[in-house]
């Protein structure tokens, strides 16, 4: 091609009809297309350009990129081509204008912002996805339609990613770009301070230059537009910009939070992908709707925005739910004038939310107090993460900065804000921008953590044995509640606040007699009211008639009790909501509702899908054994040839022994008696098993022949629970934990030796458990709450002067190898492994962690056994592919009304 294309000559099938514009990558013309009749725009890279190498490379380079993305925010490309050696572009006709014009106009209503904004990350989204960064990220590339769409133009910039690129960002590749023309890629005024210096980018300059978009588009002025380009390079590279509330009193703090954090100077400081800062800016415009309309019925909610393969193929499926629930929503509406039903007749709606690709499914989940939003956390790729789901997407969301999210998230009283628990500390997301806060310090022990966020800004929680805590949401130290310090007789946790604020209600577990109670209380003081007898916490929530209502579960069956927040009393009878709902181990019911109707549970049980696993000492797993089914405990064989593991008979739901053959992969029963058992100890030459049941109103300790030969034998019987641990290597002595009622739990012995009299071998006024011996006899490891946290330690055999701490943040169910070397569980969730030197002493190395158990998918609170070599363990894993889905209920009322 000679100089510009004649109007009226055609470029194949395109007859060119109009010049609309140039730009340093081409010039652009309205052509028919003769073929497909239509018009398009037609880019067209000039002759005297097409030598450039470099001009040339580009243009391709846009030309692959654009063709690669098919989204309604991005320009669509048609056809791609070379005529008289001038490559071009064939894309969509654009009618409208370019935000630049806009912005000429000045400032842009806030409605028509967020609006804009959602699109434009939402294309770059699209974009990012597939390894394409833009680089030349401006108001005159963004066009909006006279349909108000958004739609990002010019990828001419774009880079495909490359694994392993390393920023240069050396003095002479920076002055060069500074002062040759086409060397720094973008253009100055929305340039990344990356691009600016002259080093590597990557999607992240993107989101800086969209957060420069972003603020002009508030505010009606460029974030930095000096008088020279050096000088807008440098602002970029060192300075803030000027405070948006000058320009626009009304924009909201979230808002703003969202463009500071764009516009961080760091790349990994800001929004670290397009798909979050697009939940951001969601998540600020999400209207609530207290009826509870807005809510989308699906099969099932899609799991990490990075793998869509999966959601692309149940789509039509998706959509055909979401058809049948809103055409069953609007048939009341339909027959109106033939029925007249009630105005506000609530329309009762069910459906079913599946746990994300690859995940471990569901740990803890929490509905938000307008229903808008579900937050979970589940584990994928070994890290455990909160998540949100907005009720009316498809879609859910990794929220960065919760890595190692644990316990149960809770929810502030304007679902703004959710607070978590990770590490040894509470914490807060801020869900308008993602900000992470520190709260307070805890304990090291996170197990059994959950809160409640009063609306005065009070935050109480309880987290393991330290008691119910009190701490403001802004922050600062954290404070025993009055009346409600630890006490190792009543365990008080699972704290909520009811509506008033002051008063509120948890459940109260006797340690001593495992019996536990729904009580209500005020944080003002004053002596705590029973209102009834549950095997889980209670979770209050008002009801659309006005009322409100506890959600608890007995034997495994979730209810609703009514409930009057003002004089705390219950009303009427329980009911039944669902024939089953999970209860974890620390009697915490997973069921959540929100304020205007609807209820999230977990419908699974605690020990249901579950599969014995071998792990490395990575925490990969190696090989199962074994069918899937309930399981309590497992226990390896000497010979390492069997495995004797406690598990629960689907008939009478009873816990009973069972050996398997792992090389002929066949199990026998053992025991079939009238109560669980809770763990089992192999003889040292593998002949035998013990353990303990209840019967006729009495513990007693047993031992069998593992071939099941013979009859059970009863070495010792107690008032008291009893728990077997282990069996000493010389075979004379069994250890097991008596939970005494005047003293808590203490390890004692039986000598098989002689008259079989039992014996304590160490008693504290706290809980201890959990001994093994070690290999050669001479010392036991086990676990104590004597320090006020659980801790591992070891003493000699029989005791004596001799007692070392082993653990130093707190641990718990430590297991010897047959090399000496112990392993225990942090409070963190970490296995952790201690080298002990041989010889007549005892001398332990430093604990090290060798994987979260979050890997293995189980529970710190977990048994578990370790090889003879100590390269492998065995744990009762939760399968990842036996998940089960959360059950949702808009409308609950309705939906179980009787």
């Amino acid at each position: 091609m000679g100089e510009r294309i004649e109007i009226g000559s055609s470029i194949g099938h395109y007859r060119i009809v109009l010049r609309i514009g140039a730009g340093g990558m081409g010039e652009v013309y309205k052509a028919h297309d003769s073929r497909l009749d239509r018009e398009v725009a037609i880019k067209v890279l000039p002759s005297e350009m097409s030598s450039d190498e470099d001009r040339l490379r580009r243009f391709e380079q846009e030309a692959k990129a654009t063709s690669a993305l098919n989204h309604p925010n991005i320009l669509t490309v048609y056809d791609i081509g070379e005529h008289e050696g001038s490559p071009f572009i064939v894309a969509e006709l654009l009618e409208g204008e370019e935000l630049r014009e806009c912005l000429d106009l000045g400032s842009i209503p806030l409605r028509k912002v967020n609006e804009y904004a959602q699109q434009i990350v939402s294309g770059l989204s699209a974009a990012h996805e597939k390894g394409i960064v833009h680089r030349d990220l401006k108001p005159e590339n963004l066009f909006i339609t006279n349909d108000d769409r958004v739609k990002i133009l010019d990828f001419g910039l774009a880079k495909l990613s490359e694994p392993g690129a390393v920023a240069t960002g050396s003095e002479d590749h920076t002055r060069k770009a500074l002062t040759n023309p086409g060397v720094v890629m973008g253009t100055v005024g929305y340039m990344s301070p990356e691009q600016v210096r002259g080093q590597a980018t990557d999607h992240r300059s993107d989101i800086f230059s969209f957060g420069l978009i972003l603020y002009e588009m508030i505010t009606g002025r460029r974030a930095f537009q000096e008088e020279s380009l050096a000088e807008t390079m440098s602002a970029i590279v060192k300075e803030e910009p000027p405070e948006m509330t000058e320009s626009n009193p009304n924009i909201s703090p979230s808002l703003e939070r969202i463009v500071r954090r764009c516009l961080e100077k760091k790349p990994d400081r800001r929004f670290q992908s397009t798909a979050d800062l697009g939940f951001a800016l969601e998540s600020l415009a999400t209207p609530t709707n207290p009826s509870g309309s807005g809510f989308i019925a699906t099969a099932s909610a899609i799991g990490p925005e990075t793998d869509g393969s999966a959601w692309k193929t149940r789509l039509p499926w998706i959509a055909a739910g979401v058809f049948l629930v809103g055409l069953l929503a609007a048939l009341p509406l339909a027959v109106k004038h033939l029925r007249q039903p009630a105005r506000n007749e609530a329309v009762p709606v069910s459906f079913s939310i599946d746990p994300p690709e690859k995940s471990a499914g569901f740990n803890q989940s929490a509905i938000s107090p307008d229903g808008a939003n579900l937050v979970f956390n589940t584990i994928i790729d070994g890290k455990l993460q909160l998540w949100l789901r907005p009720m009316n997407s498809l879609m859910a969301r990794m929220l960065p900065g919760t890595e190692g999210a644990g316990g149960v998230m809770f929810w502030s009283p304007d679902g703004r804000s959710t607070g978590f628990f990770a590490g040894n500390k509470l914490k807060r997301i801020d869900l308008a921008d993602g900000t992470v806060q520190n709260i307070c310090d805890i304990t090291s022990d996170r197990r059994g953590a959950e809160g409640s966020w009063g609306r005065d800004g009070t935050i109480i929680f309880f987290v393991g044995g330290q008691g119910i805590m009190r701490v403001p949401a802004s922050g600062g130290e954290a404070l025993p509640l009055p009346g409600f310090e630890k006490d190792e007789t009543i365990l008080k946790r699972w704290p909520q606040f009811l509506p008033n604020g002051r008063d509120f209600i948890y459940l109260a577990t006797n340690t001593q007699k495992g019996t536990s109670e729904v009580m209500a209380a005020s944080i003002d003081g004053g002596e705590p009211k029973r209102l009834f007898a549950s095997d889980s916490n209670a979770r209050y929530a008002p009801s659309p008639d006005g009322g409100g209502y506890l959600f608890f579960a007995r034997d495994g069956v979730l209810l609703a009790q009514g409930f009057d927040a003002n004089s705390l009393t219950t009303i009427g009878e329980p009911f039944r909501l669902a024939d089953q709902v999970r209860i974890n181990q620390n009697a915490r019911a997973h069921v959540s509702v929100s304020e205007n109707g609807t209820m999230v549970y977990d419908p699974s049980s605690e020990l249901e899908n579950r599969q014995i696993a071998w792990f490395d000492r990575t925490g990969k797993q190696l090989e199962t054994v074994g069918e899937v089914a309930s399981y309590l405990t497992v226990r390896l064989s000497p010979d390492q040839k069997r495995l004797a593991f406690s598990r629960r008979d689907p008939s009478t739901g009873i816990f009973d022994v069972y050996i398997y053959d792992i090389a002929r992969g066949t199990s026998t029963r053992l025991t079939n008696g009238p109560s669980d058992v809770d763990n089992v100890a192999w003889s040292p030459d593998g002949n035998y098993l013990a353990w303990s049941s209840r019967q006729a109103g009495k513990w007693e300790l047993n031992r069998k022949l593992a071939s099941g030969a013979g009859e059970i034998e009863v070495l010792a019987r107690s008032d008291n629970k009893i728990n077997v641990s282990d069996w000493s290597s010389d075979g004379k002595t069994i250890l097991y934990a008596d939970i005494d009622p005047t003293t808590d739990m203490n390890i004692r012995a039986v000598s098989l030796d002689g008259d079989r009299v039992p014996f304590t071998y160490f008693q504290s006024p706290r809980p201890e458990a959990n001994a093994r011996f070690s290999p050669d006899g001479r010392f036991i490891t086990y676990w104590s709450r004597e320090s006020g946290i659980n801790e591992v330690y070891v003493q000699t055999f029989p005791a004596s002067g001799g007692k070392w701490p082993i653990s130093t943040n707190g641990g718990i169910n430590p297991v010897w190898n047959r090399n000496g070397e112990i392993f225990y569980i942090a409070p963190d969730g970490k296995l952790m492994a201690i080298e002990v030197t041989k010889g007549e002493t005892f001398e332990p190395g430093k604990p090290k962690p060798l994987f979260d158990f979050a890997l293995a998918r189980t529970t710190p609170a977990t048994l578990f056994d370790v090889s003879a070599d100590g390269q492998r363990f065995l744990f009762i894993s939760r399968m990842a592919d036996a998940t089960s889905s959360l059950t949702v209920s808009v409308n609950w009322m309705a939906n179980f009304r009787k």
